[in-house]
């Protein structure tokens, strides 16, 4: 074990290694990668020219051409048009168009076509310009006709008597280039003078500004409308170093040519990904062969000390035999102190249950015969007196019905359960509940909702039991919801795998941090005190339970209960 300071310089001196090894990588790759740049730029400077003079010295040629002349002078215009349409569809041009000396085009290749130029006004333009003063005229615009951008090369057409008649011009299309550059999916653009794209293969970058542009300038751009409608924006770029540059917060290396004639500029940006892979990749190769030789010398020294531990190798396994067979005995011991946790807990309830049974036995017939009394002596009472003391005998009998109500329950848990099962239609069940429960209903004033499917939902158990069960939990969801200004009761039955399920939900206060368990212990009760015995639920448990089901309880979002009943599904229908 290597002390911790000594350990620490091993790491900085690997660190720092592998940090000038990338560096030196990077540099290398960056090298070759600007290279490569520059051929390729070259290649595209090199198109982008011969396309341009491929065609350049058209207007000169026209400008002598017997036709052309003649168009000047009003002669077979028409002739001209479908001659200048087919030099144009031979030479791949946009258009060729004749204008007079006012700049009004008289003549044009695109003469049938729906943006022709013909009877447009271009004596504004830079290139018409030029032209009438004898020269050859070029400028890069987007046409205000057709709204497509285009090399607008123009040449002065000079009468028999030696005076300019008027100006032969031509529109050839980049595009073709911008889209090669597309395919090739590498970043290229073409700048003007001015620092604006006039061609980008990213379409986000065409028309912007790589450089300020001086507002007399801006104005003199928009007098020629060279751009027409478009807003010029700056590019988000900026240079960091002699070939590198950042575009939109990405880094590039970048190289660049100027083409003289035309006063542009080809910027080539090139990813810099690439040449971060290929010098990670280099490191990453040799730091594997590095560990590999040190994983080597390692394995010779492991094997000079092999000897010594073979002789602990018994011991060792035994050892590691009886820890394996301790952590089963450990794992058996907690499975045992599981179950009997459990066991303790279900004989507890059991025992609760039990001793609830014989109580209620007692308790129901030691007050069954006085209640029975009292009945009588109060029905004696309302017939005697003339008239009767209505409030007090009302009282009195309420009283006796609820003395009786109790002790109803608790002969439940005195008796066993029926075990007459039939196959029961969970819908019939739960009109019973709603007949019983109708006054309750209207008196509470709740708003009743029941959604049930078309089919039967047909389980194996006893009607009646399981109407006491939907008829308990629909009656404590009514009396939840008492202090609720709308109180909203809502049943839902529905079949699920092999499942009869029903879903009893209010919107009142909810059961809170209770749980399922809390709810169905004997005598436990979320009411105040007075109004219940905390018996319904368990009773209600106890009769899913015999049907071998299971009752579930939950919290709703934002507020209100669920009590999800589910009872498995009668054999012969899930069979069919």
């Amino acid at each position: 074990m290597l002390p911790s300071r000594t350990f620490l310089i091993l790491v900085s001196i690997v660190c720092g290694s592998c940090t000038a090894l990338y560096l030196a990588f990077f540099s290398y790759y960056k090298t070759e990668e600007v290279l490569a740049a520059k051929g390729r730029l070259a290649l595209y400077k090199s198109t982008l020219e011969s396309e341009i003079e491929r065609v350049s010295y058209f207007p000169y040629v026209l400008s002598k051409d017997a036709h052309v002349i003649a168009g000047t002078l009003r002669k077979d215009r028409q002739a001209l048009n479908e001659r200048l349409a087919e030099f144009a569809r031979r030479s791949q041009l946009d258009a060729i168009y004749l204008m007079n000396t006012d700049g009004v085009t008289i003549a044009t290749s695109n003469y049938n076509e729906k943006n022709s130029y013909l009877h447009s006004n271009y004596s504004f333009r830079p290139y018409f310009k030029e032209a009438m003063k004898g020269q050859v005229g070029e400028f890069y615009g987007i046409g205000v006709t057709t709204s497509l951008p285009g090399l607008f090369i123009s040449a002065p057409v000079y009468a028999p008597n030696g005076e300019i008649a008027g100006v032969i011009a031509m529109k050839l299309n980049l595009r073709r280039l911008e889209e090669a550059w597309m395919k090739a999916g590498e970043n290229v653009l073409l700048s003007n003078a001015d620092g604006i794209v006039l061609l980008s293969s990213n379409p986000q970058w065409r028309y912007k500004e790589l450089y300020d542009i001086p507002p007399a300038r801006r104005d003199e751009i928009k007098a020629v409308r060279q751009f027409d409608k478009i807003q010029l924006m700056k590019l988000n770029w900026s240079r960091t170093s002699e070939d590198q540059a950042t575009v939109n917060e990405v880094p590039y290396l970048m190289v660049k040519q100027d083409l003289p004639a035309r006063q542009w500029t080809l910027h080539f940006f090139a990813s810099e990904r690439s040449i971060q892979v290929q010098a990670w990749s280099l490191l990453i190769t040799l730091i594997v062969i590095g560990s590999l030789i040190f994983a080597a010398w390692q394995v010779k020294k492991t094997r000079s000390i092999g000897a010594a531990l073979r002789e602990s190798q018994a011991d060792s396994a035994d050892l590691r035999e009886a820890n394996r067979l301790l952590a089963v005995e450990i794992e058996d011991r907690k499975q045992a102190e599981r179950r009997l946790q459990r066991t303790q807990d279900e004989l507890s309830r059991t025992s609760r249950l039990a001793a609830l049974g014989q109580l209620s036995v007692s308790v129901t017939h030691e007050l069954g015969q006085p209640i029975a009394a009292m009945k009588n002596y109060l029905t004696a009472a309302e017939i005697s007196q003339h008239p009767p003391k209505a409030s007090l005998i009302t009282q009195m009998s309420a009283l006796v019905t609820r003395m009786e109500n109790i002790t109803k329950q608790l002969r439940f848990f005195s008796r066993p359960g029926s075990k007459e099962f039939e196959p029961v239609n969970l819908q019939d069940v739960l009109k019973g509940s709603e007949e019983l429960l109708a006054v309750n209903l209207k008196a509470a004033n709740v708003q009743y909702e029941c959604h049930c499917p078309d089919q039967a939902v047909i389980v194996r158990g006893n009607r009646l039991r399981l109407e006491q069960v939907l008829t308990n939990l629909m009656r404590n969801a009514i009396d939840a919801m008492a202090d609720e200004g709308v109180p909203v009761l809502t049943v839902t039955i529905s079949a699920e795998k092999d499942q009869g399920v029903v879903r009893i939900s209010d919107c009142g206060p909810g059961i809170g941090q209770s749980t399922i368990r809390d709810l169905e212990e004997p005598f436990y009760t979320t009411r105040a005190s007075g109004e219940g015995m905390g018996l319904g639920l368990a009773i209600s448990t106890e009769i899913i339970k015999e049907h071998g089901g299971t009752i579930h309880a939950e919290n709703r979002q934002p507020k209100g209960a669920a009590f999800i009943i589910e009872v498995p599904l009668e054999q012969e229908v899930k069979d069919a």
